[in-house]
């Protein structure tokens, strides 16, 4: 990593040294606000940003994403949440309480397209994608050059349906390795094995080049040609073992007409894909995700 991206790090860490962030699901009923605000009051931190939402008033489901800022974070985040854990059984909650310097391990997949992986990239080194990208891997060397060139590092290992296995135990131990939080797929044209997936449960983001639930798998932008469709999007969602059918974070459109080829959808559908990963990978990295079911609540 060179010193420019180092210090742009060591910069989040220390303006970010006193904010955690505090993600809630939980069954709906009164007094849970009143119960997270006084003991974030009683532990000396300050609200920056209070976000919630309820499925249904009466027999719904509460989910809660709080900011804020305490001046016992980050010597005291351990002690913060073993405290929690009083309002956390209370209300029967699945809850996650985390210091926002503690930036993400981030890995990224990609093949031969690397329209994507570009656009995360110059995101990461313009300071708008804070994330410790600790490697590119790829099953083609076409990103090398490009991986190289930002000082990171780039792992070559070719993939196919007939070595998947081996391939995924290498993949995995280094991920293990480098103790990886979330792993993008920006456009790594390989399905993951349930193994695969089972060890990083809603940690792996992908990009699918088409507005889900409409053509999953390949070739879509041929598909919605044949089609004659007039709008063409890109998705990005969490993997699961169904085939671009886990939940999805971040969708966008465009408009297209008989005039355009294949390849027009094509090339129009890279602009989509690049903007929608981008966004879902930084809500997931900055907390701002809660899964519920085969969806995302997203705050």
């Amino acid at each position: 990593m060179n010193s420019y991206i180092q210090e742009q790090i060591r910069s989040y860490q220390e303006k970010y040294k006193h904010t955690g962030r505090l993600l809630i699901k939980c069954p709906d009923q009164p007094g849970i606000v009143s119960a997270v605000t006084q003991f974030l009051h009683k532990h000396e931190a300050n609200i920056i940003e209070s976000n919630q939402y309820t499925t249904d008033p009466h027999n719904g489901l509460f989910f809660m994403r709080i900011e804020f800022d305490s001046p016992r974070l980050p010597q005291e985040e351990s002690v913060l949440r073993e405290k929690f854990k009083e309002i956390g059984d209370q209300f029967n909650m699945t809850w996650t309480l985390k210091g926002a310097y503690n930036i993400k391990k981030t890995a990224i997949f990609a093949s031969k397209e690397l329209h994507c992986l570009r656009e995360l990239l110059l995101e990461w080194q313009s300071g708008d994608l804070i994330a410790d990208i600790q490697m590119v891997v790829s099953n083609h060397e076409d990103a090398k050059e490009l991986v190289e060139s930002f000082n990171l590092p780039f792992y070559h290992i070719p993939a196919n349906k007939h070595i998947r296995k081996q391939v995924e135990e290498q993949q995995l131990q280094l991920l293990k390795d480098h103790e990886i939080d979330v792993i993008v797929l920006a456009r790594y044209m390989q399905i993951l094995t349930p193994e695969f997936v089972a060890a990083h449960p809603f940690k792996i983001i992908n990009i699918h080049h088409s507005f889900l639930p409409a053509f999953i798998g390949a070739n879509p932008h041929k598909r919605a040609h044949e089609r004659g469709v007039k709008l063409i999007g890109a998705t990005s969602h969490y993997v699961t073992n169904d085939l671009d059918e886990g939940p999805i974070i971040e969708q966008d459109i465009m408009r297209v007409d008989h005039r355009d080829s294949v390849d027009d959808l094509k090339k129009m559908g890279r602009s989509i894909e690049r903007s929608v990963l981008a966004r879902g990978v930084k809500w997931h990295l900055e907390d701002r995700l809660i899964v519920h079911e085969n969806k995302t609540i997203v705050f």
